[in-house]
């Protein structure tokens, strides 16, 4: 099926029916994951999905209806219903598609689909994942168990058409893999977690590698204490980075920032950070898990700085909220087809810094190590953080004894001015956001 003139004909059949203006977003994908557990599956599964949102503007007044229902009934009667429920919905003079201006080249996206993942055997992923649980016990005998390990991938199709002049198509692959291992010593019990997602096979961490460092981050877990209440340096490993990333970067969303409910929103043009801090959303990374043509609505992606050298430089918009905010798409339209657009980030990444790990903790006298943050992070409103850490405590530039029971505390401002060290070991780990590790200059550590 050529789906991407069938979204012209979806929005053709609406403008037919009476709207302004239209759009159709198809997606349609298949998955396969499977979980084992002490050398057995645990389950395998494998699914397929389509669908299509339709989106219409009538007399100002929006519409939206999705079905999976591709018969030639079904797409008709989801246009109706999208025209029916926009005639019957509120006015608004901001409703609208992104227009020409805003739908202008798009960039280069190099390749996002690797056959090699499309047409992975079913046995690789069985094989994969019990190799990860073979060499992760294999690390440590004090490995009990493992809470799961499992292995997927998923092949992933995009269309959209609007009666704005926006059309196209992709599409992309995806594989993962990731080990849970759960280490025992005197009755007390330490889970790690190691993954690696990708793209294209070739560039996913071998089996063993993720179960050996799965054992690795549980069993050095092993014997963790709290330590006293202080204020010290610390360092977050690239996966407790990545979450501080994610926090900003809902504090950088358009939206919240035109609402006045994010701590970034009075400080645009301001510097906020020392010159080695650059937080960047690029939707054309190469072989980046978030890598597209377009946005949500047909919108070119593009490299939008947040941070740039240190100096709030933008924010994140969809169309929506770039006209009610009078600024411009960022091309940051998130969505599935079941859903109207919000603004998400793409590949958001904090810029590696030349320093590598063990230098930025060889340059701590004492201080906190963190590789796991319990809770949500920081406040993305007020930028009050408070959460459970785990980590390894640091002395003398050596990483020294395990912490856990402790809180890290912070404010997103302040932190940001004290971030005083990246790393150069960037990691896109769990998904398309990605981060080195992090030096802060000092946070309170709360514990016993």
């Amino acid at each position: 099926m050529n789906y991407e003139q069938l979204a012209k004909k979806i929005v053709q059949r609406a403008v037919k029916k009476g709207a302004k203006q239209a759009e159709a977003y198809l997606e349609v994908g298949r998955q396969s994951s499977v979980r084992v557990r002490e050398g057995q599956i645990e389950d395998l599964t494998e699914a397929t999905s389509k669908g299509v949102g339709v989106r219409v503007i009538v007399k100002d007044r929006l519409g939206f209806a999705y079905t999976s229902d591709f018969t030639t009934a079904g797409l008709e009667r989801v246009v109706d219903l999208a025209v029916q429920l926009a005639e019957a919905a509120a006015p608004n003079k901001l409703n609208g598609l992104p227009g020409a201006k805003d739908l202008g080249k798009r960039g280069d996206t190099g390749v996002l689909f690797d056959p090699k993942v499309a047409n992975l055997p079913g046995d690789w992923k069985i094989n994969a994942a019990l190799e990860a649980e073979r060499a992760g016990r294999a690390q440590d005998s004090r490995v009990a168990t493992f809470d799961s390990v499992s292995a997927g991938d998923f092949v992933a199709e995009v269309y959209l058409a609007s009666s704005e002049g926006a059309s196209g198509g992709y599409s992309g692959t995806y594989v993962y893999l990731v080990a849970v291992p759960v280490a025992a010593q005197d009755g007390q019990l330490q889970t790690g977690y190691w993954l690696d997602y990708k793209r294209f096979l070739d560039d996913l961490e071998s089996p063993e590698s993720i179960g050996r460092e799965a054992t690795k981050r549980a069993v050095r877990m092993l014997g963790a204490k709290p330590v006293k209440t202080q204020q010290v340096p610390v360092v977050f490993d690239p996966l407790v980075a990545a979450s501080f990333v994610g926090n900003l970067s809902q504090a950088a969303n358009g939206n919240a920032v035109y609402q006045q409910s994010s701590v970034l929103a009075p400080h645009v043009g301001k510097r906020l950070a020392g010159k080695h801090v650059s937080l960047v959303d690029d939707g054309l990374l190469p072989r980046g898990l978030a890598t597209a043509p377009f946005d949500g609505e047909g919108v070119p992606t593009r490299r939008t700085p947040i941070l740039d050298e240190g100096v709030l430089s933008g924010f994140l918009y969809d169309a929506f909220t770039a006209r009610k905010a009078k600024a411009r798409t960022t091309g940051n339209a998130s969505r599935g087809y079941s859903a109207l657009p919000g603004i998400g980030t793409t590949n958001l990444y904090l810029e590696k810094g030349t320093k590598t790990p063990e230098e930025l903790i060889r340059e701590v006298p004492q201080g906190l190590y963190v590789t796991a943050l319990l809770g949500h992070g920081a406040d993305p409103v007020s930028g009050d953080m408070s959460c459970g850490a785990n980590g390894l405590w640091i002395e003398n530039g050596e990483l020294t004894h395990p912490v856990q029971e402790v809180t890290v505390a912070g404010h997103l401002l302040q932190m940001l001015k004290d971030l005083d060290a990246v790393g150069s070991d960037l990691q896109f780990r769990g998904g398309s956001v990605g981060a080195p590790t992090v030096r802060f200059r000092q946070l309170t550590v709360s514990g016993a």
